[in-house]
């Protein structure tokens, strides 16, 4: 299994916005559509790694503790689907029914999004405040296929908490690990 680090974007960067394709409705969705009062998490995720997999219930626990203290969700697949057919827009859809997801799974066909947000790997995490200025960027938790860490989403928690309470910026923070983002050739 490769490890591949996310990318430390500046913390205080605005985020991109985009318009994506929803696999779960098949409506387009902008960032507006999925932007929380409080908070707003935008995961970049997929189907087949094995770190993704690895924290699929964890995420989806995440949103539903989350999503009704005006935090809002979004998940987004920019692998190249012609080379991991596995991660297609058809099975996103089956995966965010079979995990329960309460968030939009979006498809970046284009990979111009997960360049926007300089993602690097699948998950790779990203909370913004109220303003859209990024707060947090890195790892869900410690655990890992194979570590027997729980899958807690400590670190996200920590993050998501502290921007309720109103505090802007949160110190500690770690690069996700996972599986590199499937760029086409």
């Amino acid at each position: 299994m490769a490890r591949t680090e996310s990318n430390m974007l500046p913390l205080g960067t605005k985020a991109p916005d985009f318009e994506l394709q929803d696999t779960i409705s098949g409506k387009k969705l902008k960032l507006s559509d999925v932007y929380g009062e409080k908070a707003t998490v935008v995961m970049f995720i997929c189907n087949h790694c094995p770190f993704v997999r690895h924290i699929n219930k964890g995420i989806s626990k995440l949103a539903k503790d989350y999503t009704d203290k005006e935090v809002g969700f979004v998940a987004i697949s920019s692998n190249d689907v012609e080379n991991y057919p596995e991660d297609a827009p058809d099975k996103m859809k089956q995966n965010a029914e079979d995990h329960d997801f309460i968030f939009p799974y979006l498809y970046d066909e284009t990979q111009e999004v997960a360049k926007a947000y300089d993602a690097a790997c699948t998950p790779d995490f990203y909370v913004f405040d109220d303003q859209l200025e990024l707060i947090y960027r890195g790892q869900f938790d410690d655990s890992r296929p194979g570590n027997s860490m729980p899958v807690s989403g400590r670190d996200i928690r920590t993050a998501l908490d502290a921007t309720l309470m109103g505090t802007k910026t949160y110190k500690k923070q770690k690069p996700s690990i996972g599986c590199n983002i499937k760029w086409k050739s």
